[in-house]
Parts: C-alpha cells; structure tokens; sequence
C-alpha cells in the first residue's frame, strides 16, 4: 500500500493544478488542516503576506515549486500535532461504500458557506454549528448504513473529515444520526436530516446538535432533484 501522506500530497497538489481558482483550492486545504496563514508561512520560511497573495489571487497562480513547497509544510505542520488530518483524508482515498448506502460523496475545490449549501437544497436551518463552511458532502441513506455496515465502515463513514456535510436520508425523526455522532470523533461540521420537516423532527436533536457544535437543518426535496442539485454543486 502506498503511504497515506504521500497520496494525500499528491490529491491535494493535483487539485490545485486543476482548480480554476489555485488560490481559493489553497485556502480551502489550509483551513481544512486547521492551519493559519502565519503558521504556514513560518513553516515554509515566508512571509504571511506571500501566502495570503497566493490564496488571494494577487499573485500569479502558483508554480509546481511553490505548490510543493505549501503542500509539504501543510503536512510538516500536521505530522507534527499528530497527523490527524492525514488518517482523515486516508479514510476518503480509501473509501468504497455500496452506492445503496453512498448516494453521494464529493470534495469541492473551495470552501462553501454552510448557508448557502442549505439554499441549495432547500433546507430549513435548524441550529448553527461551529463551523461556517464546508468543504465536501456525503449523501447516506441511514437505514442501510445501519443495517449493512460494520461498525469500522460506520466509523470511516461518519470519521470522514471534520469539514463536511453529511445528508442522511431515510430518516423518520433523526435519533439513529444524532445519537451516532456522539460516539464518532471527529464530528462533521453539519447534518441535514432529509425527507422531515422541523416539526416533525426528534425533540432532542437540536440539543445534541448543540452540545456537539454540529449545524443541523432539515429539508424535504424530493431525492433525486437533491441528488441532481449536489452532483453540480457548488
């Protein structure tokens, strides 16, 4: 098997050469390392300044050098804290639920307000999170995680990444998703709990939601034009 660290290096990098905007893709893996454009550019032995012209556009789209150079000190910093982010994103790369529990699972290449995710797919806010932005989605019908998943893949489903949103759809009133996220670190940045509305939804999910700092919001589209809407998002 590969090292994880060296194919994340390679996904991060590859993404950047392909973004149509290098600098937000940039930004969006610095954020989702918990890493501060000081921090970075200590790291890289530049000014904070450098770092923010890039992520800025104000600079010229980076060379195969510099990209390099940022993504490695991304790395450095996260070895150094104990390579957390690293065994998250090993668990995407490696990845391969059943399309009947998986309906979607995507990584954008910027991060994307979690209000405007909601707009998207006409969900009702329910409570704010910690977060306020996403930088992926994963769509899971929770009847069949739960009846088809082990208890390491349910892990690796929920255990994703911290920056995401996870839809859950199949539910009747949202306890199975809410009590699960209470045993999983780390917890995702938000839920949408498909096909209720907020009366209809379970009395203690906002508080659960709350005592994790998780964003929580309900919508009632139909699932495929919910899976249409996400296929092109953002």
């Amino acid at each position: 098997m590969r090292d994880p660290r060296e194919e994340l290096a390679e996904r991060i990098a590859g993404e950047v050469a392909l973004s149509n905007d290098p600098g937000a893709t940039l930004r969006k893996w610095r954020e989702e390392f918990d890493i501060t454009q000081t921090a970075l550019a200590d790291e890289i032995d530049v000014s904070a300044s450098v770092v923010s012209d890039y992520e800025s556009g104000r600079r010229d789209n980076p060379g195969i050098g510099i990209v390099r150079r940022l993504v490695t000190g991304l790395l450095d910093v996260d070895q150094r804290r104990g390579g957390q982010r690293v065994r998250q994103h090993a668990r995407v790369l490696s990845a391969g639920f059943d399309k009947n529990v998986v309906y979607d699972l995507r990584e954008y290449a910027a991060t994307v307000p979690i209000r405007r995710f909601h707009r998207a797919i006409d969900a009702e806010t329910i409570v704010d999170g910690r977060s306020e932005s996403i930088a992926g989605h994963t769509v899971i019908n929770s009847v069949e995680a739960i009846k088809r998943l082990s208890s390491e893949e349910f892990y690796r489903l929920y255990g994703q990444s911290t920056n995401r949103a996870l839809v859950f759809t199949d539910v009747t009133r949202g306890e199975s998703p809410l009590v699960a996220l209470r045993v999983v670190t780390p917890t995702p940045s938000a839920v949408v709990l498909h096909g209720i509305e907020r009366d209809e939804l379970w009395e203690h999910a906002p508080a659960l939601a709350r005592a994790d700092g998780v964003s929580l919001a309900t919508t009632t589209m139909e699932l495929e034009s919910l899976l249409n809407t996400l296929r092109t998002f953002p």
